[in-house]
């Protein structure tokens, strides 16, 4: 099986296709734009793989899309392509409308035209699977019951606005041209090679240099958290497991505040790593609390039990035994991400996560 994946150079996607190539037999194409979430440092560690492909294209320019499908002629395109960043959604919203909304119909007409000339048995077995965000759901109170697949859809963000509108318009494809879709809405990431904006790389990062550790409003906002590692495996099942039309949620089932978040990793920084910090405190001495994002979702919770009845999928990691890995591997890490920091101007003036 040949899989195109785009974005397959970010964060999710290095771990998918990492997953797929020390796992299986499968061939990936990885496309992407290399934006500054883009890293080829993330899939060293398979770069020389007989199976991998990298081609460096926009997912808005058409005509290289077009050439990439007659070229590779994949079996199924994961699309992870997007941009996911609800601070850089408020600075500017257009980069997500164009990423997210019409990079997603250039891949989905793409797609269609190359499916629909496909020999029939190809045809058959060909899926476009769309990864999409449990923010497409807005936000719940503390006594709501967790998001289904079933739930509507009640975007709070340019960002989560962008990625429900190309939900509906991967839908919409299937609908109207029978076009065999798929989509995932997972819950917030963690893991290693984790972009450096995020809540928990930029916990850990900051507590490492000894800068001060912003968390929004009270920080009691609360998310459910799934380790890469295990969303990567579920997006493979999905892709090659499922039925067409089908929508899955999948989650991590480990809902915690944002504060509880930052001061587990604390704790493990404190066991783990003590003489970073220039005198005998605790990392947690660099909590600052700072004004609250517009628009801040309170809490996500995903019912992910409709993949475990149909693809017998379901996380390998707790939270506990996720985070240990992760913060392990940034100190383990230090050169990734500090190249990371150096070559990123958002991230030099801003303090927060998307969280």
């Amino acid at each position: 099986m040949k899989i195109l994946i785009t974005g397959g150079s970010g964060f999710i996607g290095s771990a998918l296709i990492r997953f797929i190539l020390s796992n299986t037999s499968d061939q990936v194409v990885n496309v992407d734009k290399l934006t500054y979430a883009g890293n080829q440092d993330n899939l060293l560690s398979v770069s020389d793989h007989r199976n991998y492909y990298f081609e460096k294209i926009d997912i808005c320019d058409e005509n290289k899309i077009n050439e990439a499908f007659k070229y590779h002629s994949p079996d199924a395109v994961i699309h992870l392509a997007a941009e996911s960043h609800v601070d850089r959604s408020i600075d500017k919203p257009m980069n997500f409308i164009e990423t997210n909304l019409v990079g997603t119909y250039v891949m989905l007409e793409a797609s269609r035209l190359y499916w629909q000339d496909l020999e029939s048995s190809k045809k058959d077995r060909f899926r476009f699977h769309h990864v999409s965000t449990d923010e497409v759901y807005g936000d719940l109170n503390l006594d709501d019951n967790p998001f289904t697949e079933k739930s509507p859809y009640a975007p709070s963000s340019p960002y989560s606005a962008t990625k429900a509108g190309s939900d509906h318009l991967v839908r919409s494809w299937g609908r109207t041209f029978n076009f065999p879709i798929i989509i995932s809405n997972c819950s917030n990431n963690y893991g290693p090679y984790h972009f450096p904006e995020k809540l928990i790389p930029l916990t850990i990062i900051n507590a490492l240099s000894g800068r001060p550790i912003p968390i929004y409003g009270n920080g009691l906002q609360i998310r459910d958290w799934l380790y890469v590692e295990d969303h990567a495996e579920a997006l493979y099942s999905i892709v090659t497991k499922s039925c067409v039309g089908e929508t899955y949620n999948v989650g991590g089932n480990n809902e915690k505040t944002n504060i509880e978040v930052i001061n587990i990793i604390l704790n493990i920084l404190d066991e783990l790593a003590p003489k970073k910090l220039n005198d005998n405190g605790s990392y947690k001495d660099l909590i600052t609390f700072v004004e609250d994002r517009p628009g801040h979702d309170k809490r996500y919770s995903i019912d992910a039990s409709k993949i475990l009845k149909d693809l017998n999928w379901k996380p390998r990691e707790t939270f506990e035994s996720g985070i240990y890995k992760t913060v392990k591997w940034f100190i383990e890490n230090e050169n990734w991400w500090q190249k990371i920091q150096v070559n990123n101007d958002f991230m030099k003036d801003k303090k927060e996560s998307k969280l």
